[in-house]
């Protein structure tokens, strides 16, 4: 006999099914039955016995099942299948998810057949191993993983929910300025978890978004990302930061700005104010930490918001290569099942434009390599973006580790630095160089710079402007590089950490 038998699967069926392995040393008595090819797929490689077919259709049901898990993301679609499987199993123990989003009468639905009711948002995991036998004696250490949301005020998720909730209006989730797909995706991600709760939230950025790769993600998933620029601050009720963790830092934000919530993956530089913080520097990215709340929560990703997800742990972590941790290969794993891979082939292979090959060739030629440091300045630019793509490029000169790439443009010079296996942090090398003259931050492995020209600009007929440039940048980066910061191994010692 069949001693437990999943109906459709989600997040929420998926950590079942992982959680049910474990417990039983991974000796399996599942049989899953899901239309989705996605997660059939994911099961099957787990070596779960998987019918690829429709979970609300008795006909395709085994004769007979102790328990029936019923994990479909879809409300409705949860409703047929309990009803279908207490008509077929009338003495089986069925353990029903509400699904995303259920509706009153959905609700109702559900708890007319099902023994136990597991809503997305206002249960634990645990309870479901409790319900079917699952629980593997880990005790708290299941709390602790699979922290559903309201296994009490310490656990993340549940925290994270009340935060929300006690917002006085709608919630602002503001990216860091020129935004990666990092924080993007996080932007989105934590804006669609608000509104799973009811909860209005808009997701917005600064600066621009100049990569072409970031423009082809957000064109081709027509990502509703609004801009600072029309945001209205008094016609929100609470903020949230994503992938950065200080208002009016690195963000269009008035700095020190009240803020509510932060999500992120870097280490801070100081204290961290917020009702609710997430700061965990061991994750390879923000887009990681987003995932783990969906899954908690039993939100599936829409194919856009899990394409965004994806794309923002592959670039963060460079294909898994740099700063990855077991986390973010299993968020990745997770959103692969309803990610649309040819949308990645395309963002990850836009067209390159002629600036973009005629700066990478300037960064080269006009390179200044010392030790295990190298800056280019690249003179006058159109495009200021692909500065960034530069110091990137730079990073594959043998025994480079840091970058930084500068030129100007309309009176402003622009700069951009990458870091990889150095002990420095590339944004605090940044603000000591030229923070006094301008501005400058980012993160331990990227930065950027802006300076205006001022009174260099007013160079006479035997000067070269980008040598002027390149004298007063290179001398600031590199006395600034004689004292380079090292980059945050931890939390400052005030940084909550609960």
């Amino acid at each position: 006999m069949t001693r437990r038998l999943l109906l459709g699967c989600s997040a929420v069926g998926n950590a079942l099914v992982e959680h049910a392995r474990d417990e039983r040393g991974g000796r399996d008595d599942l049989v899953a039955i899901t239309d989705d090819t996605g997660w059939v797929s994911t099961l099957r490689d787990r070596n779960v016995a998987t019918v690829e077919a429709d979970p609300t259709d008795p006909s395709t049901y085994p004769d007979a099942a102790a328990v029936v898990l019923i994990a479909s993301g879809d409300a409705e679609r949860n409703v047929a299948a309990a009803r279908a499987a207490r008509e077929r199993y009338p003495e089986a123990l069925i353990v029903a998810h509400l699904g995303t989003a259920p509706t009153d009468e959905q609700r109702a639905a559900v708890e007319a057949v099902a023994d136990r009711v597991v809503d997305p948002v206002e249960s634990v995991a645990d309870r479901v191993f409790e319900a079917v036998g699952l629980d593997d004696g880990r005790g708290s250490d299941v709390d602790a993983e699979f922290a559903g949301v309201d296994g009490g005020s310490g656990e993340k998720p549940a925290r994270l929910l009340s935060a929300l909730r006690g917002l006085s209006g709608p919630l602002l989730v503001v990216a860091h300025d020129n935004p990666d797909p990092d924080a993007i995706a996080s932007a989105l991600g934590l804006a669609r978890i608000a509104a799973s709760i009811g909860v209005e939230a808009d997701a917005c950025y600064g600066g621009e978004i100049a990569h072409q790769e970031n423009r082809a993600l957000v064109n081709l998933l027509d990502i509703g990302l609004r801009s600072f620029d029309e945001i209205d601050l008094d016609a929100y009720g609470g903020v949230a930061l994503v992938d950065h963790s200080r208002a009016g830092i690195n963000d269009s934000l008035p700095e020190g700005h009240p803020v509510d919530v932060v999500v992120d993956h870097h280490p801070p530089r100081g204290p961290v104010a917020g009702s609710f913080v997430d700061i965990r520097p061991a994750v390879g990215a923000t887009s990681t930490l987003i995932s783990e709340y969906l899954s908690r929560y039993g939100i599936a990703p829409e194919r856009d918001l899990a394409t965004a997800l994806l794309y923002g742990i592959r670039i963060d972590t460079k294909d898994f290569t740099r700063a990855t941790a077991i986390d973010d290969f299993e968020a990745a794993a997770a959103l692969l099942a309803h990610a649309d891979e040819s949308t990645l082939e395309r963002v990850e292979s836009p067209s390159v434009s002629p600036e973009t090959l005629r700066v990478l060739a300037a960064a080269i030629e006009n390179r200044d390599v010392r030790g295990s440091v190298a800056a280019s300045c690249v003179g006058e630019i159109a495009d200021r973006d692909a500065l960034a793509q530069a110091a990137e490029r730079l990073l594959d000169l043998e025994d480079v580790t840091v970058t930084f790439v500068y030129g100007y443009m309309d009176g402003v010079i622009y700069g951009s630095a990458r870091a990889r296996g150095a002990d420095l942090d590339a944004g605090e090398l940044l603000r000591d160089a030229l923070d006094p003259v301008g501005s400058a931050g980012g993160h331990a492995s990227m930065a950027g710079a802006q300076v205006p020209l001022g009174i260099l600009s007013e160079v006479s007929e035997s000067e070269s402007l980008a040598d002027v440039v390149e004298a007063f940048v290179a001398g600031r980066f590199f006395e600034a590089l004689d004292d380079a910061p090292a980059q945050p191994t931890g939390l400052p010692p005030e940084f909550p950490t609960d």
